[in-house]
């Protein structure tokens, strides 16, 4: 029987597990990219027999194709998509396309914010639960690739709003939405409904029988419950309007409910620490607790959990300062909870590829724990004239090495050297893990 043809665009991560699931598949595939293809990419696809073409997207592919699975850094308004569109081809994401290959159940986790965090720590619960359980999307392996590397009963995935934009069946048995910022705003043409709705995406095809958990002091959330017709586990700092399902804080500690289990544990025993990781960890715990895991290995698993690396990950002292990675921080948002978190004077670094910040939101937290600004990449102005009236001391560098220097150089005892950048890496790193590495490098170089 033959079987469809599958063109792939982009020659990424996702691509690349697409391709081989596909190929797997027994489908034809084609893989089209408007920039350079890598090596390692190019060989791998040509041991698969699989067909690629690079600097452009031939629209002769758009007649050959029965469906194309569009990688989530290509925008889906560029010319050949939309010929493609106008022409009958279905658009689909590499989520839609592993979902539809898999029958395992599906815990999706989207945010602008603390996604990697909730994903990792909820992966973490239920492994050490004896679930075989998975965690891909946004992190580490794409869906795709894993679906092929392993059969799991269970999948923690990360979503970004990217990879939710072409869903058309995708179903998750758990859905989790931690909060909705400005963020992205390049890729939306900076219509943030647009990027809100890719986001609630995630809940379009739960039923009855299905969770939702969301973060209830959210109103881009709030305003879109009645369109979910999952249970609703909302979380909120404080409990309010008696909550009869979801989590809270009460006098240091947090408080668990849902259909199958109800627990309590102390904040100050989580393996996390900070407001917003008092979030992340009640999400995560709902999450668990809703699939029925036992709630000491619940409590254990958010005590013993060590965070994960380029998020607020401390890397080292050096002559009494401290000095934190927060690489992953690519919005200021996320810069908030940072700052937030850390008690002693800081020494931001930051910069990089900005995304249409509003940086207005960081300013008190600046004023009252920013001693000075290290800006890291090619474009400063912005971030200049946003803080100078705050912080005397700024400072604009083109180096990591020459960043993390400086920054010891006007250092005390009891500071702390925060990278958490606000940006995109792309400007002088290949990603945000690279810029993170970096960063770490050059404090072991001190």
């Amino acid at each position: 029987m033959k079987r469809d043809n599958i063109l792939i665009l982009g020659s990424g991560v996702s691509a690349l597990g697409a391709a081989k699931l596909a190929k797997k598949l027994n489908y034809n595939v084609r893989v089209s990219s408007k920039y350079e293809i890598g090596e390692f990419e190019k060989t791998t696809f040509s041991d698969l027999g699989i067909e690629f073409e690079e600097f452009r997207h031939s629209k002769s592919n758009i007649s050959w194709a029965n469906f194309i699975i569009k990688s989530p850094g290509i925008r889906s308004d560029i010319p050949f998509l939309k010929q493609a569109t106008k022409e009958g081809v279905l658009v689909l994401s590499e989520i839609e396309f592993a979902y539809r290959n898999t029958n395992a159940k599906i815990i999706a986790i989207t945010g602008t914010n603390g996604k990697t965090t909730t994903s990792t720590l909820l992966w973490y619960i239920l492994r050490n639960a004896g679930l075989n359980v998975g965690l891909a999307g946004n992190i580490g392996y794409s869906f795709s690739e894993s679906i092929i590397q392993d059969s799991y009963d269970y999948y923690v995935l990360e979503l970004s709003s990217f990879q939710l934009e072409d869903i058309y069946d995708f179903k998750p048995h758990i859905s989790v939405i931690l909060n909705i910022e400005h963020d992205h705003l390049d890729r939306y043409n900076k219509r943030f409904a647009d990027y809100i709705s890719a986001k609630m995406k995630i809940t379009m095809n739960q039923n009855e029988d299905d969770s939702c958990i969301y973060f209830l002091e959210d109103k881009h959330i709030t305003k879109h419950l009645n369109k979910i017709k999952a249970i609703k586990y909302p979380f909120r700092y404080n409990k309010k309007n008696d909550l009869n399902l979801g989590a809270w804080v009460t006098n240091n500690k947090i408080f668990i409910k849902t259909i199958k289990n109800n627990f309590t544990m102390t904040i100050h025993n989580l393996a996390l620490q900070g407001t917003h990781n008092i979030y992340n960890s009640m999400a995560a715990s709902i999450a668990a607790s809703a699939i029925g895991i036992k709630d000491e290995i619940i409590k254990k698993s958010l005590h013993d959990f060590r965070g994960i690396e380029h998020r607020l990950e401390f890397v080292g002292k050096v002559a009494g300062v401290n000095f934190i990675n927060d690489s992953k921080a690519t919005n200021c948002n996320s810069v908030y909870y940072a700052l937030e978190t850390v008690s002693s004077p800081v020494i931001w670094i930051c910069g990089g590829v900005d995304k249409g910040n509003d940086y207005s939101i960081l300013k008190h937290l600046v004023e009252t724990k920013v001693k000075a600004i290290i800006i890291l990449g090619k474009k400063v102005d912005k971030i200049n004239s946003s803080f100078k009236k705050y912080v005397d001391t700024i400072y604009e560098v083109n180096s990591m090495e020459k960043a993390v220097n400086t920054a010891f150089s006007i250092s005390d005892a009891d500071d702390t050297v925060l990278l958490s950048p606000a940006c995109s890496s792309f400007d002088l790193f290949k990603n945000y893990e690279a810029r993170g590495r970096a960063f770490k490098n050059s404090v072991l170089s001190i």
